[in-house]
């Protein structure tokens, strides 16, 4: 960026069109005359070098002006240059992807499909925070490791399918303790597992409160999330007699369980029921865990006057000494 920092001198310029109006109001730079009574031979002649330059003197002298003019202004450029703190999350998302997952109480089609949705938009909402995923039924696996490359974390998403029957279960504390070696050695301000279930502890070689105790040792806070409607919900299953079709399963969600889990990590318990309530989930607890960013913004200036004031001068000496020397007028 560049700019004056005393721009009111640029008021002299008025000066410079004036000067020249008064050069040639004044007849000065003309050759003088002789009268001839034939001129014609004269006009054949080529115009000597001298010839060509003497009507830049009064140029040299109007531009040296303008420069010191402009010098006097003090012209420089100015940098903006910003420095950004930020103390970022660390955050694993532990998602359930039992059997039960299926059931399709939520929209667009069921609770996984619906989970994905929202939790991808969680992680494209983030910035300069690692996220990673793991995911659990009856074992727990690691889906991603921390990453600040949301893209890759994305496509890791959209890729969990619902646990098959070699390891089907709800097995919530190794989830808990999986997500937490993700965290344990972190060097973040804040670390936070948000944790999905939409069951009862049923599997794993971990008790859930247990777990919760492990997180709490590392400084890690844990929101836990019951999904699903109250009641009964749909559940799709392949009847060997009449073929797809669907039954209707008893919603059993420990949430006593969940609040002793969140209270634990000074965290917080939360209810979703449908898709629309698990979303505004998810938007709650990016409020709560907001990323620190402290913006510094400074200007560096380079003065540049003094370039203009030596060109000025050197125009200027340049018409002094040309006048006086290789362009000199003698009447």
């Amino acid at each position: 960026m560049f700019e004056f920092r005393d721009p009111w001198y640029l008021l002299l310029l008025i000066t410079v069109p004036l000067l020249a109006w008064q050069h040639y109001r004044s007849g000065a730079g003309r050759l003088p005359r002789f009268k001839f009574s034939d001129v014609g031979l004269a006009r054949k002649l080529a115009k000597s070098p001298r010839q060509r330059l003497l009507p830049l003197l009064p140029l040299f002298r109007l531009l040296g002006i303008t420069l010191l003019i402009l010098a006097l202004a003090r012209p420089r450029s100015a940098n903006a240059e910003r420095e950004i703190n930020t103390e970022g999350i660390d955050i694993v998302l532990a998602l359930d992807v039992s059997s039960s997952m299926l059931a399709e109480d939520f929209k667009p089609k069921n609770r996984l499909q619906a989970v994905k949705a929202v939790a991808r938009q969680f992680i494209q909402e983030r910035k300069n925070d690692r996220i990673g995923m793991v995911v659990f039924a009856g074992e727990s696996f690691t889906q991603c490791p921390l990453t600040l490359d949301y893209d890759v974390l994305v496509t890791l998403l959209d890729q969990i399918q619902v646990a098959d029957n070699s390891w089907d279960g709800t097995a919530i504390g190794m989830g808990i303790v999986n997500a937490v070696n993700r965290l344990r050695d972190s060097k973040a301000k804040s670390k936070v597992i948000i944790l999905l279930t939409d069951g009862v502890n049923n599997s794993g070689q971990v008790d859930p409160l247990t777990a919760a105790q492990i997180a709490a040792s590392f400084g890690i806070k844990i929101y836990t999330i019951g999904a699903g409607t109250r009641g009964l919900a749909r559940y799709p299953q392949n009847d060997p007699l009449f073929g797809p079709g669907y039954r209707q399963i008893e919603v059993r969600i420990d949430e006593e369980t969940l609040q002793k889990i969140a209270e634990a990590t000074n965290g917080r318990y939360f209810r979703a029921t449908d898709t629309q309530s698990l979303k505004q989930i998810y938007d709650e607890i990016g409020k709560l865990e907001k990323t620190r960013i402290e913006v510094k913004e400074y200007t560096r200036y380079d003065e540049l006057y003094l370039y203009f004031a030596l060109a000025g001068l050197f125009f200027l000496l340049a018409e002094v000494l040309l006048n006086h020397t290789y362009l000199r007028r003698i009447p």
